[in-house]
This record gives C-alpha cells, structure tokens and sequence, in this order.
C-alpha cells in the first residue's frame, strides 16, 4: 500500500470512526497536543535497580558517547540486560495508566502504537540518544506474546510498538525469532523470586545465527521487575546476541 492509498483509508477510518483524546474527549486523536504536553517525557535514563520504597534507581550520566557503556549502576553490573531506556513514569500521571490500559485491554486501540512509539522517540531526542552511535548494527526486537493473549487481543502490543520505531529509527525489526513456548501465570500477581522462577525455559531463539554479534532492543509496553526483560536477555545473549537493551514505554515507579 502505498502513501497514498494509506491517506485514503486514514480518512475513510477516521470519518467513520472518529478518534477521540484519551486524555479530555476532544475530537480528532488519542492524545491532543495539550494533553501530551500534561505527560513528564523523561529527558534522563536510570539504572535498571528494582524500585524501593522512598528511593529510585540513579540517573545515569548524560554522556551521548558513552550511553551503551554506561546503562546500568554497580549493582546493576551482573545483570544480562545492558540498560533501559523508557519514556514515561507509570505511576505519576493517570492518562499514562489510560493509555497503556486502552492500548492493551478493550476495546483494544491498536492505533495508539503511532502514538506510544512517537512518545519513546521524543524522549530519544530530549535525553540526546537518537544517535547513529546508539542505533547502529541494531535491530529491534518485542517481548513475545503468550499464544492465548495474542488470540484473545489480536496483535502483540509490543511488537506494533516496535514496528512504528522501526519505521523512524530505521532499523530492522525481527519479530519471529524470539518466541514464547511456555505460558505463565500474569506476573503483576506474583513476587520478584515468583516472576523469575514463572519466566524460567519460558523463550526460545529460533534461528540464532540471525542475532550473532547484532545490538539487540527488546520492546515491551511496561518495565516492572525487569524479570522479563533480564529473562529474554539471557536466552539472546546465550544465542550470540553481542548486547541486549530494554526500552518501554513507562517504568514503574
């Protein structure tokens, strides 16, 4: 289909099925330019340590060069996931939670991957990582969905996120190698030890030739524990992966 033909249907779809701004109603999108400016875009990133009570993970330098040598803290360091950039605190803003729910949950707006995408992009930008240095001998890689929830929601939420960036970042996307084989339990139900030991010989790397020495960003739509993230990171390390990064749209904080 091409830009054309694409504009044609974006007019049929919105004429017949108007969009409408998640955040106050007004016509038009899911998040109007007043609304979005509401949203506290990150112009820094953190370590990957696990939120405590009345502490955050430190903020990382703000070092454009040295962003893939320094994504994570002391603590951090045994971790297989090399840092994680994500744009938006979960917890501070309601329409963050609204727009994550609507995305994932019915009536299941997959339209709002544009827009999640466009929000990790403006906190590329602001927090200075849109860089040839960042993205290069990269390719991106979603979270895989389990096979009921894909049936049940019709598409992987991460992996349209990860198809909008990879249209702007221009980088490839390879959605079918890492794959899920295992179903869990939800994770937001369970403890950090119970997601660790729930996630355990849950993914596969079907071909890992395609992922030998590449700089691997693993999407996903939220960063809790960081137990899946670690978990697909060490199945893609083991296949040969040189490096893996997480990037999500918000960060339980």
């Amino acid at each position: 289909m091409d830009n054309k033909e694409q504009k044609n249907k974006d007019f049929v779809l919105d004429l017949f099925f108007p969009k409408f701004c998640l955040g106050c109603q007004k016509e038009g999108s899911y998040l109007c330019d007043d609304c979005r400016a509401l949203l506290d875009i990150s112009e820094f990133d953190y370590c990957l340590c696990q939120v405590q009570k009345a502490l955050r993970p430190s903020r990382l330098l703000q070092d454009p060069k040295s962003a893939q040598k320094d994504g994570k803290c002391q603590k951090c360091r045994n971790k297989n996931l090399s840092g994680l950039y994500s744009a938006l605190p979960y917890k501070e803003k309601q329409l963050t939670k609204k727009l994550i729910y609507q995305f994932k949950y019915q009536p299941y707006l997959k339209d709002l991957a544009k827009t999640l995408a466009s929000i990790l992009i403006e906190h590329f930008i602001i927090s200075g990582k849109n860089t040839n240095e960042i993205w290069e001998n990269g390719v991106l890689i979603p979270i895989p969905l389990d096979k009921k929830k894909l049936k049940i929601r019709g598409y992987n939420q991460s992996e349209e996120v990860a198809k909008e960036l990879s249209k702007v970042l221009q980088i490839p996307l390879i959605a079918d190698n890492l794959i899920k084989i295992k179903s869990t339990k939800p994770q937001m139900e369970l403890s950090k030890e119970e997601r660790e030991r729930n996630l355990a010989g849950a993914f596969m790397i079907k071909n890992p030739s395609e992922l030998a020495g590449k700089k691997i960003f693993l999407v996903d739509d939220v960063y809790t524990t960081g137990s899946t993230m670690e978990e697909c990171a060490r199945v893609l390390k083991n296949a040969g992966a040189k490096s893996v990064w997480g990037i999500a749209i918000t960060r339980e904080e």
